[in-house]
């Protein structure tokens, strides 16, 4: 009898041992590219979530979690295809924490993981024509749309009594749809664009296009562009110029690089970027410690994405895209236990017990339309060469 029993238990291990997963979690992100000196704390942001669930122990069937990281270039929409293919049929990822810029990621939506059925949750894509991309529910975003940055913008610079403005965008999906959506808001406000002309990334000299710009005129210079690349470039050239000395700045050139290339030249401009002073916010920083910049944009977007991909699956009790691609929007909205930073270990332990979670996180998540970010935004101005805050919107 007792060998029996040994044999049984036994059994029972293997059986358990068996039916655990290592589920491997694709992070797509620009490591290279316009916006390299975000994606360090982004990935990072998405890889804590990760080790907050394997250090619980209670995903389905004691299951672990592995990052695989790849680089989407953030503006090479063929490499990022590429490399979320390799991702899918070579490490057999079961999701995807990505992509950042919008171009890559309606990209990799379309030909990768639309074809093999991949969940995908974007912490930073935010242009407006991927609220209408064919997805088969596959696909979400942390971010906020433009389509809300653009009123947002046209709010600030008319409450500051900037109803002149120059526009330069950089030329892709994200600059474009964040262009033509702040248009439409600040002209409606009353607002007059003197002028508004696309930038290419990747160039030594931008005099010509800020040349064109200053001939428009303007209070202000709004640059719709990415702090590693021709955005910074667009500044450098204003600034030697003489042509601007102030400026307005959305999310793609917020970051401590515009701090570092630019400092007190740029005293006095503006921008915003997605974020919120909610409670998840003061407790994912508490979270990261010094661990990372936890204020870094769309860092606390990508610890909500990743945490919402596991908590889905726990929800739906597998890792089939398929199945817990459902679950998103349930665990990410209200009804049920409010959910922050730090506590996925209780979150994953309630939904295996029945109870329904209200995942809130480090952005206040509340997933709406085609499951994107209702969103908040930070509002900031340049002060003494620093990114100050002035208030959350």
């Amino acid at each position: 009898m007792k060998k029996l029993l040994l044999a049984t238990t036994a059994t029972a291990l293997l059986a358990g041992a068996a039916s655990a997963e290592d589920i491997k979690l694709g992070i797509i992100l620009g490591f290279t590219g316009p916006i390299e000196s975000l994606t360090p704390s982004m990935a990072a942001g998405a890889e804590l979530a990760i080790q907050e669930v394997n250090d619980s122990g209670k995903l389905f069937d004691g299951s672990t979690v592995s990052a695989v990281q790849a680089d989407s270039t953030c503006v090479d929409s063929a490499a990022a295809t590429a490399a979320a293919e390799r991702l899918i049929t070579s490490d057999g990822i079961k999701g995807i924490m990505g992509a950042d810029c919008s171009g890559v990621t309606g990209a990799i939506l379309a030909n990768a993981a639309v074809p093999n059925g991949i969940v995908m949750i974007s912490p930073s894509a935010t242009s407006p024509a991927l609220s209408t991309a064919e997805d088969n529910g596959l696909f979400f975003r942390t971010a906020p749309s433009d389509a809300r940055q653009g009123q947002i913008m046209a709010d600030v610079l008319m409450e500051e009594g900037i109803d002149t403005v120059a526009l330069t965008y950089t030329n892709n999906d994200y600059g474009k749809g964040l262009a033509d959506s702040f248009q439409q808001a600040y002209e409606e406000a009353g607002g007059t664009i003197t002028i508004s002309a696309a930038h290419e990334d990747g160039k030594a000299d931008y005099s010509a296009e800020v040349a064109s710009l200053a001939s428009a005129g303007g209070d202000r210079l709004v640059v719709a562009g990415y702090v590693d690349q021709g955005g910074s470039g667009i500044v450098r050239a204003a600034l030697d110029s003489g042509a601007f000395d102030s400026f307005h700045f959305p999310d793609g050139m917020i970051g401590t690089k515009l701090e570092e290339n630019f400092g007190e030249e740029i005293d006095g401009s503006t921008g915003q970027h997605p974020g919120t002073d909610s409670e998840g916010a003061s407790m994912f920083g508490e979270l990261v410690g010094d661990k990372f910049d936890a204020t870094s944009p769309f860092t606390p977007e990508s610890y909500d994405a990743a945490a919402l991909i596991l908590l889905a699956m726990q929800a739906a009790g597998s890792s089939d895209p398929a199945a817990y691609k459902e679950k998103v929007m349930e665990v990410a909205n209200e009804p049920g236990e409010k959910i922050y930073p730090g506590e996925l270990d209780k979150a994953l332990e309630l939904i295996a017990n029945g109870t329904d979670i209200d995942y809130v996180g480090a952005t206040a998540v509340e997933l709406i339309g085609p499951g994107e970010s209702a969103g908040s935004y930070r509002q900031v101005v340049f002060d003494g060469g620093k990114l100050t805050t002035v208030k959350y919107r």
